[in-house]
């Protein structure tokens, strides 16, 4: 057996679910993903996705089921493995009043890296913002904090990536950082999450997709399983609320 083959899993849940009274938001998720996987989650709104990220992410406790990351009980031992986390979602985790440089060294120091300048300048230059490096996170527009909020999540070279729709915001440049930055943290062994409403951006820089509906996965597979086409005609076919047969 190799030294690769004998790593765990980055993630492995068994029948994760999360309730709300009676009402189930995920249900039923069983997901492996080794290092340098990419999962692409698809679904409409209201399907789980962000659900889904935010059990991935140790945001919620899980209701039902289980969840290893790196080999730890992510449920029992949340804080063990949030240091090897990044997370961007519907909250950017910026401080307005700080400049966009301030921002990424004050989560340099939290996370104790080393060089913290050269850390930010590298931050700061893999989501081209070193022009408005001393502009305040307030004055700066929608798609630029978005990046930046990127640039947070990625700063420490989490071993786990989770995003809830990175795209949201960003223009073809931003994008074309996203990507790369994707792409990086792959080759480097990094596991990405990706739920995104844009199904060619998810195909394109993930490895896998499922598609939620009502909490539950419908589709598990490759994502050169299908086309493009058809990963659509799949999502359009599920009505919104509609838990599979």
């Amino acid at each position: 057996m190799t030294a690769a083959a004998a790593l765990p899993p980055v993630i492995q849940a068994r029948a994760l679910g999360k309730s709300y009274g009676p009402a189930w938001a995920v249900q039923g998720v069983d997901l492996t993903l080794a290092a340098g996987g990419a999962l692409a989650v698809f679904g409409g709104n209201g399907a789980g996705k962000s659900t889904l990220l935010r059990l991935l992410a140790t945001l919620v406790a899980p209701s039902q089921g289980t969840l290893r990351v790196l080999g730890q009980d992510a449920v029992a031992h949340p804080q063990r493995v949030r240091p090897l986390l990044g997370v961007l979602g519907t909250q950017s985790y910026l401080y307005a009043d700080l400049t966009v440089a301030e921002n990424l060294d004050l989560y340099a120091r939290l996370y104790r890296l080393p060089a913290v300048g050269a850390q930010v300048q590298a931050a700061l230059a893999a989501v081209r913002l070193e022009a408005v490096a001393t502009r305040r996170v307030r004055d700066c527009s929608r798609g630029m904090q978005q990046r930046l909020a990127l640039a947070r999540a990625t700063l420490h070279q989490p071993r786990l990536l989770v995003l809830d729709e990175p795209e949201g915001g960003l223009d073809a440049e931003g994008r074309a950082c996203l990507a790369q930055l994707v792409t990086h943290g792959r080759s480097s062994g990094q596991v990405v999450v990706l739920a995104t409403h844009d199904l060619d951006l998810g195909l394109a820089l993930c490895g896998r997709a499922l598609i939620l509906a009502a909490g539950c996965v419908t589709v598990d597979a490759p994502a050169t399983a299908y086309t493009s086409a058809e990963w659509r005609a799949r999502c359009a076919s599920i009505r919104p609320g509609t838990a599979p047969a």
